[in-house]
């Protein structure tokens, strides 16, 4: 890619400081706009790292061949200073501290995670630094009063709500049984207090409730509750690590249940690690390529996908797609202000209404995307054994109709 990219662990950025050849990053440098981004290259969430740190570059390199950036009459190129939290929250707030305080930088893209972007907004609003983060989804980011604080992806607790709602209106609009699973970082345990939410408001019931382990890697005391108490509907959210597990386990079990629906479905790949195991999973998105929205950059999403695809040879997930659409904020919301000082940033992001092939994009005053639905795929296979992700809700932009029940395993 043609990006100036700088890719730095920790480690190594000691020595290049240390170095003579070292520049000083501040937030504009002669014709170029420069962001900070701790992301997770390493650890546990390095896989849906990289996917962020992939949809962050495809931006960079569209908004810059495009004409850039316009700022009082100039034109201004997008740059990255990236280093790796390693998936570790104290570390992530450190290198937003050195971000800010070392590198200069005066605008931040948010990291991975729920947990990590909770440990760096408090650093980014005391120092009164614009952050516009693609993949913290925890609703409790938004109720601290952050004023520095944007995230164009709808909350967590929204993830899974509609599967409820789907499973109960196709129970006759009666209350069903619901098992599930969640990891204990601050993105699933908002995903389970919207199941909670949702189970209160549908008369539902939870039977089981349990933790995922901390590595992710057995969920087999849970799925052994499943055969026995046979619910309705099975929840699981332990990002790409426990979507796989889940997948892996339930098949090796042969768990029977009318429902399964997930989150992190796209990003682990499903269809492409468990094949044909992986069938009539219900997955939770912020986005698919199918949807209609459109823009200038990107046209639409199917445009996104395959571009993307040609340059990193993979189909991106969400992960990618919202924070491609990060850095179109970051641009509109800069020549809005006609400015680069912060205040007048934070103004012109906080009067975001735009959207983007990726959807469409308001936030509300605690920073949090009011203006954009999830959507429900479910993973569908041909009799070939050719896997595909199909939008099943919201009916506005279904491409098929949901399966359900979900077929036993001895009938598949």
């Amino acid at each position: 890619m043609k990006i100036n990219k700088i890719i730095l662990s920790f480690i190594s950025a000691v020595a290049i400081l240390l170095s003579t050849s070292v520049v000083s990053f501040a937030k504009v440098v002669g014709d170029k706009i420069v962001l900070g981004a701790a992301i997770s290259l390493t650890g546990k969430y390095s896989s849906n790292g990289v996917h962020t740190q992939n949809g962050y570059n495809m931006a960079v390199d569209r908004i810059n061949s495009m004409g850039g950036v316009k700022v009082g009459g100039k034109t201004y190129k997008f740059e990255i200073i990236y280093y790796d939290d390693e998936s570790n929250p104290k570390r992530a707030a450190q290198l937003a501290e050195r971000l800010i305080s070392q590198d200069k930088v005066e605008f931040m893209l948010g990291p991975y995670s729920s947990g990590l972007t909770k440990a760096i907004a408090p650093v980014t609003e005391k120092y009164g630094v614009p952050m516009v983060e693609a993949n913290g989804a925890s609703r409790s980011l938004f109720t601290k009063g952050y004023k520095y604080l944007f995230a164009v992806l709808a909350p967590a607790n929204l993830y899974l709500d509609v599967a409820i709602r789907t499973a109960v209106e196709l129970n006759g609009g009666k209350g069903v049984r619901i098992a599930q699973a969640f990891e204990q970082d601050a993105f699933s345990q908002d995903v389970r207090l919207g199941i909670l939410d949702a189970a209160k408001e549908t008369g539902s019931e939870i039977i089981i409730d349990d933790k995922l382990p901390k590595e992710l890697n057995d969920m087999a005391a849970t799925l052994v509750k499943v055969k026995q108490m046979k619910p309705d509907v099975l929840v699981v959210s332990g990002h790409t690590k426990g979507a796989l597990t889940a997948i892996r386990q339930i098949a090796e079990m042969k768990v029977d249940v009318p429902m399964l629906a997930m989150t992190h479905c796209d990003a682990a790949k499903l269809s492409k690690q468990h094949g044909k195991n992986s069938q009539y999973a219900l997955c939770a998105s912020q986005w698919h390529k199918t949807l209609t929205y459109k823009d200038d950059f990107f046209k639409d999403g199917m445009t996104y996908a395959a571009d993307f695809t040609k340059e990193f040879g993979y189909d991106p997930p969400y992960q990618a797609a919202e924070s491609s659409a990060a850095l179109l904020v970051f641009k509109d919301a800069f020549e809005r202000a006609n400015s680069f000082d912060q205040k007048k940033v934070r103004d012109a992001l906080a009067a975001t209404n735009m959207q983007t092939f990726y959807g469409n994009i308001k936030f509300a005053p605690g920073g949090q995307n009011v203006d954009k639905p999830m959507v429900l795929f479910q993973v569908m296979c041909d009799s070939a054994g050719k896997c595909e992700n199909k939008v099943v809700a919201p009916l506005k932009w279904a491409s098929a109709k949901l399966i359900h029940p979900v077929p036993k395993w001895s009938e598949r």
